[in-house]
């Protein structure tokens, strides 16, 4: 069977070569005579697979020195809890509520402190992302989160917190374009969208942050204890970290954070453009929010979405059901989506209207 185009909003597509890569090293990796899923996280094969891991990432994003890279488990949603546990000294913090996943984390920490929504986009259903240039003085930090996968929105600007160090969830939009890690005290993000399997969450935060865990802060959530076990306090996801590392060169052979940039918004492009001229399709976010990781649009029909839905699962596109709450169709073309499958889905896009219009 031929792969299929796969625009799942995650766990989503991997890069081909990246796949081709591990099926070769699957069974004896680098000569070891083993797995990677079968070596001993503390054995000098595994510990140097994860420290370039690490190098590369740090690379990639132009990771200043003065910040820890974590590769830890749970998903960015133990990081709900991960940030205030870690940074709630005061008790209290400021959210920016911009879709689902902002608004789960807000919940999260009303368990550990006062929290402040300073704006939520829930008025029109997550189509825009508030903008927010005044924050509490006495918050410990800012939260919000980057891109917003159910709603196809984007930040357009980072904002200006000053001294408060500003949080913000990644998980959707991390390496599909460069990013000023200084300008953000902590950056966490899930791995299964753009950097690799389910399985694995980075976490980068600035080392003065470290060490205020409130004192019911449980081990395996305390950033200092996994910084000073360089993340393996305990056993680390040591495959999905392994394939994070593949995907981390394979976006440094392809020119770097700058290049793919340009491919996720010629992507984009095409697909928006598609959309803002078609008759039947209409995207829901508004212009200046868009993602260029989800984009999503609707019919204005659910029958019609649901036949869309249905014949492109058909023709090789699938996983394009939206988010229950959105409705319609959801494109998720992270970075490994090629430029050629975005093409194609616009072209039976195109072919789909003219027989339903």
């Amino acid at each position: 069977m031929n792969r299929v185009y796969n625009f799942s909003a995650g766990p989503s597509m991997l890069p081909l070569p990246v796949l081709e890569q591990a099926a070769v090293e699957m069974t004896n990796y680098g000569g070891s005579g083993m797995s990677v899923m079968e070596m001993s996280h503390r054995s000098p094969v595994y510990e140097s697979i994860i420290s370039q891991t690490e190098k590369d990432l740090r690379t990639l994003m132009s990771i200043p020195d003065n910040y820890k890279v974590l590769f830890l488990q749970g998903g960015a949603t133990t990081q709900f809890s991960a940030v205030p546990l870690n940074m709630m000294k005061t008790g209290k913090a400021d959210y920016i509520v911009s879709g689902q996943f902002s608004s789960k984390a807000a919940k999260e920490a009303e368990k550990y402190g006062t929290v402040n929504v300073l704006a939520s986009s829930k008025d029109k259903n997550f189509t825009y992302v508030p903008y927010v240039d005044k924050f509490s003085a006495d918050a410990d930090y800012v939260h919000i989160c980057w891109n917003n996968t159910i709603y196809g929105t984007k930040f357009n600007y980072i904002p200006e917190t000053g001294n408060i160090p500003l949080v913000a969830d990644m998980s959707s939009g991390i390496l599909s374009g460069p990013v000023d890690v200084s300008k953000f005290g902590v950056i966490y993000a899930g791995a299964q969208k753009n950097m690799g399997p389910a399985g694995l969450t980075v976490v980068i935060v600035r080392e003065d942050i470290l060490g205020n865990a409130r004192p019911e802060t449980p081990v395996m959530l305390d950033w200092k204890v996994q910084a000073e076990n360089t993340s393996m306090y305990n056993t680390p996801p040591c495959y999905s970290i392994y394939v994070a590392g593949l995907v981390f060169k394979w976006i440094l052979e392809l020119g770097g954070l700058e290049e793919m940039k340009k491919i996720n918004e010629k992507k984009a492009a095409v697909l928006y453009n598609f959309l803002d001229g078609s008759g039947l399709f209409k995207p829901t976010a508004e212009v200046e929010h868009r993602s260029i990781m989800n984009v999503c649009f609707v019919t204005g029909n659910p029958d019609l979405d649901k036949q869309f839905c249905s014949e492109a699962g058909k023709a090789g596109f699938v996983n394009l059901k939206g988010h229950r709450s959105v409705g319609g169709m959801r494109a998720s073309i992270y970075n490994a989506m090629p430029v050629e499958g975005v093409e194609k889905l616009v072209e039976f896009m195109a072919d789909f209207e003219r027989r339903n219009s």
